[in-house]
């Protein structure tokens, strides 16, 4: 049985009430290694919500039309890492050879896509909430910008923070976690409308 909300619905909701990175604590190494500087953390995001999109209407092409009829359901995990990562491969050669002024900017953040966890748990919530194809794309995709939306807040707040009156002990780390947790606080005020898990 399919889910009984819209795509539009869960869109919206990926990218607010149930942020994946907010709201399920996924693809948080990355968030907290890479929010040093806003134009860094804007191109990791959009590679993210490219990547996560794409990977997401893949990985529900190969989970239903090959793991579900071949009964090799258990092998999910499997599969969609190495979607996953054979999708990040092959970006990554295009952009190379078709954009190398790009490739040089996205350089240090293709490998990190590859091991982002929140593009493997949109994967997994698709099919565990049993969406059908537009509502998983448009899951992928709301995702992704939800993603970039946290990553590319927590830029803009770090940069301010250098310029702030911080005491030595709440420094580097300390500081990005309780700007984090704020923010996943902040996102928690959408949690009374719609949820899509």
């Amino acid at each position: 049985m399919e889910s009984p909300l819209n795509a539009p619905v869960i869109f919206f909701a990926s990218i607010f009430t149930n942020n994946i990175l907010l709201a399920n604590f996924l693809g948080m190494c990355s968030f907290l290694a890479i929010s040093r500087e806003l134009s860094s953390a804007v191109g990791l995001g959009l590679a993210v919500t490219f990547v996560m999109t794409c990977t997401t209407a893949l990985n529900y092409l190969v989970y239903h039309y090959l793991l579900v009829p071949f009964d090799l359901v258990h092998f999910r995990f499997i599969a969609f890492i190495i979607v996953i990562a054979a999708f990040v491969q092959l970006v990554e050669m295009l952009i190379d050879r078709y954009s190398p002024r790009l490739y040089v900017v996205l350089g240090v953040f293709l490998p990190l896509i590859t091991v982002n966890c929140a593009i493997l748990g949109v994967c997994l919530f698709m099919v565990i909430r049993k969406y059908n194809f537009i509502q998983s794309v448009a899951y992928g995709f709301g995702g992704g910008l939800g993603w970039l939306l946290a990553i590319a807040a927590l830029a803009g707040i770090r940069e301010k923070l250098k310029k702030a009156p911080i005491p030595k002990a709440l420094e580097g780390p300390g500081i990005s976690l309780i700007a984090a947790g704020l923010m996943a606080l902040s996102f928690m005020a959408f949690s009374g409308m719609i949820q899509v898990g």
